[in-house]
């Protein structure tokens, strides 16, 4: 690790110059320079000093990140299937509850739909992979084929229904999660 470039970045971050974390710690702003550029190294008592200034704490600095897993396989996905409603929902990334969005690809049999959604916040994203879907808005009805996408504001109840005669496949994307 290298301790001068980490303190740049969080310094950076925090929007401050050299010189203003060397007044918040009783630095020199040359010490700073040198610290950033890895041509000096702090003692224990000034590192967490520079570290507090900068809203982290040691044991945080130095944790390293755990490898975060960027790629999904099937053996990941998560299914559910209803039969009732002729739909089948795929969770593309595991436990996607947790993050700021949510991909789903949703699959409709000829005459399925989605369950009626309440209103909610956030936005909700789709774009039609294969087949035809109703977009029901309220009690606006909008039509879209493969190809097309769609972007809804989740003020209304909205559900989907494949009107046609092939199934659909729809990637839909909700923000924040609400699947």
């Amino acid at each position: 690790m290298k301790i001068g470039e980490k303190i740049k970045f969080l310094r950076q971050a925090a929007n401050l110059t050299q010189e203003e974390l060397a007044d918040r710690c009783e630095l020199s702003k040359g010490f700073i320079s040198q610290l950033e550029r890895d041509m000096t190294s702090p003692s224990i008592a000034t590192l967490c000093d520079i570290l507090e200034s900068l809203g982290t704490s040691l044991p945080q600095f130095f944790q390293e990140p755990a490898d975060e897993k960027i790629v999904f396989t099937r053996d990941d996905f998560s299914v559910k299937s209803d039969a009732d409603s002729g739909s089948e929902i795929c969770w593309l990334v595991p436990n996607a509850q947790k993050n700021a969005m949510e991909p789903i690809l949703v699959t409709l049999a000829p005459g399925g739909t989605t369950y009626p959604d309440n209103p909610h916040e956030g936005e909700e994203f789709g774009y039609i992979l294969e087949g035809s879907i109703l977009i029901n808005l309220g009690s606006r009805k909008v039509k879209a084929r493969k190809g097309d996408s769609f972007l809804i504001r989740p003020n209304q109840p909205h559900s989907l229904f494949n009107a046609g005669r092939r199934p659909a496949r729809i990637l839909w994307v909700s923000t924040p999660p609400s699947f």
